[in-house]
């Protein structure tokens, strides 16, 4: 957070590469916009960007009311997940020259380009445009090669022949990148893999094999689900379905769904006032949600390991390898703080609809448990582990 009197020095600078007034939250597009140009850095600072909301364009005070709700919707708009990779942002109020505002401080992201709604924007002294391809080219070498989280890590075996390239150019460019800039994409199938980060040193990266991958596993031997259903409450009883789950991230979780469907029980609640509705032993979307969770927060490093579900009689189990990451702690831990060991995975999860908003997963399926009548989830953390146990509803 800045101090004050560097708050006030940007305000009486008026609007510049750093520096942007908004009266209102009106504009909530352009705020966004300014948010992806200042995480972008185009300049080169290496300090933050500041949006001041309730400041009119020539500095004077616009009167707005800095409530929490105004604080609240700001920071939806960062970590929504229009904005990827997601942006470190902090939003807080504050009194610039006896003006309330709100301040939506942007820092330089480590791994550009960020884009919004599929869009690179950079800031071009007080103003925010889409960027061009060499503006974008420019923002890509900034990435750093060393210290990369795994999912941006390169594969030094592998070729853009190990990646299912038609899924790539068929499903997840339409909904990673706007329409208007697809039509206007005259790159090769390369430069495109490495605009979205695909590719790191001109190589795959375990990232682009996990999610749109020929055989994962050939290079990732823990990039698996390994489900099994028990006929009992015990590891030892009878299991009544087995299955292996592998492949890319996107074809695991289809078939997560679909045995959902197979296995969910459900039954007729005899003390509803409609004799017809029916109450299921867990709900789908809550199941979904926590699996999700694991496949994608898991640590692949350092272990060989899958991520595991076991249906017993009267409860699910679900682990996967990887204690809680960066900031979220077991105090946080589903109370929408957020921080991803696969920041890559993540916003293409995001991308392809198996997320609809970061920080977003566990409280909904806190929720949907709740309002199903199940107990509340029970989360155990280790250093190498994260696991949660569902009991069924009664």
């Amino acid at each position: 957070m800045l101090a004050k009197k560097d708050l006030v020095l940007l305000k009486q600078n008026l609007e510049s590469e750093r520096v942007e007034f908004k009266p209102s939250t009106s504009q909530s597009s352009a705020i966004r916009r300014a948010i992806c140009a200042f995480a972008n850095d185009l300049a080169g600072h290496g300090k933050p960007g500041v949006i001041f909301v309730g400041l009119h364009d020539d500095g004077t005070c616009a009167g707005l009311e800095i409530t929490d709700e105004v604080q609240r919707r700001l920071s939806d708009w960062a970590f929504g997940g229009d904005i990827l990779p997601r942006p470190d942002v902090e939003v807080y109020a504050a009194e610039v020259d006896d003006c309330h505002v709100a301040v939506v401080e942007v820092h330089p992201a480590a791994q550009p380009p960020v884009r919004y709604r599929g869009q690179v924007w950079v800031r071009i002294g007080t103003t925010n445009r889409g960027a061009t391809p060499e503006q974008e080219h420019r923002l890509a070498e900034r990435r750093r090669s060393a210290d990369l989280p795994f999912d941006h890590r390169p594969v030094e075996d592998a070729a853009t022949d190990a990646l299912d390239l038609d899924f790539f150019e068929k499903q997840y460019l339409p909904n990673a990148i706007s329409p208007e800039i697809l039509e206007q994409n005259q790159r090769d199938i390369n430069q495109k893999l490495a605009s979205l980060r695909f590719l790191t040193s001109g190589r795959p990266n375990y990232g682009s094999l996990l999610i749109f991958g020929r055989d994962p596993r050939q290079r990732i031997p823990g990039a698996y689900l390994q489900f099994l259903r028990i006929d009992g409450d015990r590891m030892g009883d009878p299991i009544k379905d087995e299955k292996m789950l592998s492949g890319p991230l996107p074809e695991i979780m289809d078939r997560v769904d679909q045995l959902l469907e197979v296995h969910i029980q459900v039954s007729v609640d005899i003390e509803s006032a409609s004799r017809d509705k029916k109450k299921p032993d867990y709900p789908a979307s809550a199941l979904q949600q926590l699996i999700r969770n694991a496949l994608i927060h898991r640590s692949f490093e350092g272990t060989h390991a899958p991520v595991r579900v076991y249906w017993f009689s009267g409860r699910i189990e679900i682990s996967n390898p990887g204690g809680l990451y960066g900031q979220v702690t077991e105090a946080n831990f589903g109370q929408g703080a957020t921080d991803y060991r696969n920041p890559l995975i993540a916003e293409a999860m995001r991308v392809l609809g198996y997320i609809q908003r970061f920080g977003y997963g566990i409280p909904l399926a806190r929720r949907r448990l709740q309002d199903n009548g199940n107990p509340s989830p029970d989360f155990q953390f280790e250093s190498t582990q994260t696991a949660v146990t569902v009991e069924a509803a009664q």
